[in-house]
């Protein structure tokens, strides 16, 4: 089995300060999320209706797809459907060169990662500028998001201070974020203004309506979508929610699970191109289709991105976004790997305790840990399990299987406390590194209760 999670994640806590204050960080977070969840005295009834809604709007794609087309088309906007990312940024490149675009601005987008988009663009000469804040700051230092959420979360305000100064001029040493967050703006703006087209994600996308709907803090996606005549947005097929009452459920969920927040700042609802303009709508598959196939992987599709599953992962939290091969980390970056490629992403498997934290956070109760043990049991089928882990499996169930060998073993095992460390700490020991082995007692439970019983069956007589 791969090491190269076990790897990245220790050189990520060799900085143990900035690997302290991450975990606080996100801890901080989920702290509020529970906070909040208690305020709604119908929460588990809201999780409940939100993961039913999840399972009936994925197992009716296809009618709800063209039901939003319908509308969609209606209202104004031009349907687009892309199978894979190659048609998806094919499609927005096509847009984009029949009107002669150079500048672009674009709010964050998970699917826009997930597929390349940006490369794929600049490659061919178009300006690509993220307007969100923390996308924007990524940008800027050449660096992927570590977080779906908050891309940024792991960039200490000095980092951004340093990094304003050398791209906008800023102080020297003034790390204030609020200042930092005025230049920002002060930067973004003239980009804006500038821009020859917008384009946008989607949070949801309502079937009966045909609207977009986009949830933020900064308002920049709808800054963006102001000024160029040209607006693109684009979503997974398992964003489609049915109706409007469906959506009040998911907004409800959203902000809590995901920053702790009764609502995001804006909930902006896009419908019909601007006067004058044109309005493009993306609907892309690139995979998840494949998933309703696989029956324990299902409620995959029933993700809304509120990154709660991260927030609480004892093992993300202290090994960093970074140290996962995918590029969405955490509980939902696992599956959502081993879904789109296990050959390539198994390793990421072992990035999990199965404390099973995730599972119950989950605001659309995907069964995330649950599907990672599941995914684990295929392994040896991909020629991807670790011979060493097989290896020791194999004796534990060979000694397990004969009481008399195990108790056996038992009774020999508190020699072990007494050997040399190089014995027991080594090379086949993994577990032991950064770990000290408890002392065997030197009595075992089971010496203790057969001693109890005689002792009792005694003083009864």
């Amino acid at each position: 089995m791969s090491t190269q999670h076990a790897k990245a994640a220790e050189k990520f806590l060799q900085d143990s300060k900035m690997a302290a204050w991450y975990n606080e960080t996100l801890w901080m977070v989920r702290v509020k999320r529970d906070k909040m969840s208690k305020e709604v005295p119908e929460w588990e009834e809201l999780r409940n209706k939100a993961c039913e809604l999840k399972l009936y709007s994925n197992s009716h794609l296809e009618e709800l797809l063209l039901e939003f087309e319908k509308n969609a088309t209606a209202n104004g906007a031009i349907v687009h459907w892309a199978k894979d990312a190659d048609e998806y940024c094919a499609i927005v490149y096509d847009i984009l060169n029949e009107h002669n675009v150079h500048h672009f601005i674009k709010s964050k987008s998970m699917l826009a990662e997930e597929c390349g988009l940006n490369p794929f663009l600049m490659e061919r000469g178009i300006d690509v500028v993220e307007s969100d804040l923390g996308e924007r700051i990524l940008q800027l230092m050449h660096e992927a998001p570590s977080h779906i959420v908050m891309p940024a979360i792991h960039i200490k305000r000095e980092q951004v201070g340093e990094l304003f100064e050398k791209e906008m001029g800023t102080e020297k040493g003034n790390f204030d974020p609020t200042y930092l967050t005025h230049a920002a703006r002060k930067n973004l703006r003239h980009l804006f203004l500038n821009a020859e087209a917008a384009m946008t994600g989607a949070n949801f996308a309502v079937a009966s309506t045909g609207d977009i709907v986009v949830c933020t803090n900064e308002g920049n996606a709808d800054m963006g979508t102001s000024y160029p005549k040209l607006n693109i947005a684009a979503f997974g097929i398992e964003k489609i929610v049915p109706d409007m009452e469906s959506l009040g459920v998911f907004t409800r969920l959203l902000a809590r699970s995901a920053t702790g927040q009764p609502v995001t700042t804006y909930t902006s609802h896009y419908r019909r191109p601007r006067e004058g303009g044109e309005y493009h709508i993306i609907i892309v598959d690139n995979g998840r289709s494949k998933l309703l196939s696989k029956t324990d992987h299902i409620k995959t599709l029933n993700c809304i991105r509120c990154g709660a599953c991260m927030n609480t992962c004892p093992v993300y939290r202290r090994s960093g976004g970074y140290s996962y091969t995918y590029f969405i980390p955490g509980p939902i970056g696992i599956n959502l790997g081993m879904a789109h490629d296990p050959e390539k992403y198994y390793d990421n498997l072992s990035a999990c305790s199965l404390c099973m934290s995730c599972s119950d956070v989950c605001p659309v109760k995907v069964d995330l840990a649950e599907q990672i043990y599941k995914w684990r049991q295929d392994l040896d089928g991909l020629g991807k399990a670790s011979t060493r882990k097989k290896i020791m499996s194999g004796g534990m169930k060979f000694l397990m299987e004969r009481p008399a060998l195990f108790n056996a073993a038992l009774w020999v095992a508190p020699v072990v406390n007494g050997l040399p460390r190089f014995m027991k700490y080594n090379d086949l020991d993994a577990w032991g590194k950064g770990r000290e082995l408890p002392k065997f007692a030197k009595e075992s439970f089971n010496e203790m209760w057969k001693k109890n019983e005689v002792q009792g069956k005694e003083e009864q007589q």
